[in-house]
């Protein structure tokens, strides 16, 4: 099994607690971070630039993605370029389509035209990566979130279309693949073995990196111990028969 230091995928933490995103930029195995407006939403941001420009502050060396929230493609664009603004690694997420089912090329055309690295968001089909692809102009970096643990949600194995959407952001030199919201640790694994470029991981799904490689007996034990000692705790009793029966 192979350790944090050793994957090939690259990890980015997901999340809008700037506590837990100054204690993962410590550790040299997360290559950049992530957030949405719902995560920050739980969080309780209420300045949206302010928080933007602290975490930039705390971490000017490695990729940070923001996302517009606009519904219409003009204000989008607008709030792009300014979030574009505020640091080189700055990625700007820009939502696949908006609420009416309007899909953002045009919009991603325009701005990666103009050298704007983005992050399109909410993919979930092949299709919708295709399209993307397509959409993209120049040689701005852009990454894909295609996202598996919603596919998978539904019921779908997400390796089929991820390994899909690889090979549709292989066929421009600039572009990564993220495999986005995934559900457990083995999802990092799954990313590395099929040479995803990045993966967006949150804090609780990060925590249990310390368990890879466990040996399974000693885990069994663990968790025989963790029940035992959580019923003493709660005070738990059978009454029992007399004898036992």
């Amino acid at each position: 099994m192979k350790t944090a230091e050793q994957l090939r995928v690259k990890v980015f933490g997901d999340g809008a607690e700037l506590q837990g995103i100054l204690d993962l930029a410590r550790q040299p195995w997360i290559k950049g971070f992530t957030t949405n407006p719902t995560l920050m939403r739980k969080a309780g941001i209420s300045d949206y630039r302010a928080f933007a420009l602290e975490v930039l502050a705390a971490v000017p060396d490695r990729p940070i993605s923001f996302e517009v929230f606009s519904d219409e493609f003009a204000e989008m664009e607008a709030q792009a370029l300014e979030i574009a603004s505020w640091g080189r690694n700055v990625n700007v997420k820009i939502p696949i389509t908006n609420t009416r089912r309007e899909f953002s090329g045009p919009l991603i055309s325009r701005l990666s035209r103009q050298g704007v690295a983005l992050n399109i968001t909410a993919i979930m089909t092949t299709d919708q990566v295709q399209r993307t692809m397509d959409a993209l102009q120049g040689d701005a970096a852009a990454y894909i979130s295609v996202f598996a643990g919603r596919i998978a949600d539904t019921g779908r194995d997400p390796l089929p279309i991820m390994q899909a959407s690889l090979d549709l952001v292989r066929t421009r030199p600039r572009a990564e693949l993220i495999w986005a919201s995934p559900r457990e640790l083995f999802n990092i694994m799954q990313a590395d073995d099929m040479g995803c470029d990045i993966i967006t991981v949150t804090n609780d799904i990060l925590k249990k990196l310390s368990g890879v490689g466990k040996d399974l007996d000693e885990f069994s034990l663990e968790t025989v111990k963790m029940f035992r000692d959580d019923a003493v705790k709660a005070g738990f009793r059978i009454d029992l028969p007399a004898g036992g029966r």
